[in-house]
């Protein structure tokens, strides 16, 4: 017998109060109803197969999670990138006096000046990685030896900086990756103060952000597929990419978790930025059940749910167990119940 997969589409109570207020019915006692009916009606057959209980919640499309760039040189700001700009390793975030600073890729913030004899560390060592890649020969090794003097040195040159041969905080600002530039917080042509923020940034790869139920989170584990609908009724499969450790409070004091969420083609993505999605999570799976469509159940008056067997002109109305709902259709169990049964349905 062939087997089917159904992929759940979020109904839940809600539905349930539909179909109750669409049909009620029952005997004595909420037993079964064995009248033939005046009209046998339009039927389907009990499937047998899994059911992924999921949940749809809505997101935004963006490029995730914005960061500050803290400013550490004192004057004027005399250049900014616009909103959008990508921003690589070794080009310019912006200008101070006309004098550039250069991003560099770190996990951490350069804290210190670096120069000949300074105490060996990460850091030290993130800067040698960051000259190596932009063509400038030195052991990556964590000590600022003379060799990394000259690296520095042939750089500053290249960059256009005063060639010193020690690299500071007004210099460099040290970031995880390549950034693409949120927004400009600052203006051209206003003091630069150390300390103050200048833009914000966020990475390149569009995600999608979605500020989940904390309820929900068991419906959320990094690496779990997803379906992301995208304006325009494109549908794209994702990953979730990031899920958030520390609670929010949202707008109507409920608390929400941020996950981001990547998706595997974003060739549909292009032009799209802080749009409104919808993201289906999967849930719990339940396997090789029996289903009906969701609008083959009855609500019993006694209380509880049931079918109705049609077997050739007579009908009887059983009562069922209801479980997960999915894409329509809802698990059900019950005395007699077998895959191939038919059962009524609302005429078309």
């Amino acid at each position: 017998m062939r087997r089917r997969t159904l992929i759940a589409s979020g109904l839940g109570v809600a539905v349930l109060g539909g179909v109750a207020a669409a049909a009620v019915l029952g005997t004595e006692g909420g037993g079964v109803a064995g009248e033939a009916a005046a009209a046998t009606p339009a039927t389907v057959a009990v499937e047998r197969g899994d059911l992924v209980d999921t949940v749809t919640v809505g997101g935004t499309l963006g490029h995730g999670t914005h960061r500050p760039v803290v400013n550490a040189a004192a004057g004027t700001l005399t250049a900014l990138p616009a909103a959008g700009a990508v921003v690589r390793r070794g080009a310019h975030l912006y200008e101070v006096d006309r004098e550039p600073v250069v991003l560099m890729y770190a996990p951490k913030p350069m804290h210190r000046t670096l120069r000949y004899g300074v105490p060996g560390g990460a850091d030290v060592r993130h800067l040698e990685a960051n000259l190596r890649a932009l063509g400038h020969k030195v052991d990556v090794d964590e000590r600022f030896d003379p060799a990394t003097v000259a690296a520095v040195r042939a750089w500053q040159k290249d960059a256009g900086l005063p060639v010193t041969g020690e690299v500071t905080r007004a210099q460099v600002v040290f970031l995880p990756g390549e950034v693409r530039v949120r927004e400009p917080v600052a203006a051209v042509g206003a003091a630069a103060r150390p300390g103050q923020t200048v833009l914000t940034v966020t990475g390149t790869r569009p995600v999608v952000t979605v500020a989940l139920d904390a309820g929900r989170q068991n419906l959320v584990g990094k690496g779990a597929p997803v379906k992301v609908e995208l304006p325009g009724e494109v549908v794209v499969a994702g990953k979730i990419a990031k899920v958030g450790t520390v609670a929010k409070t949202d707008e109507d004091g409920g608390a929400t978790v941020d996950v981001e969420v990547t998706m595997d083609d974003l060739s549909t993505t292009r032009g799209l930025d802080q749009a409104p999605v919808s993201v289906e999570l999967r849930g719990r799976t339940r396997r090789d059940v029996l289903s009906v469509p969701i609008e083959a159940l009855l609500a019993l008056r006694a209380g509880g749910y049931g079918l109705e067997v049609v077997e050739g002109v007579a009908v009887r109305t059983i009562p069922v167990t209801v479980g997960v709902f999915a894409s329509g259709r809802v698990e059900v169990s019950g005395t007699g119940l077998r895959e191939g049964v038919l059962v009524g349905v609302p005429a078309p």
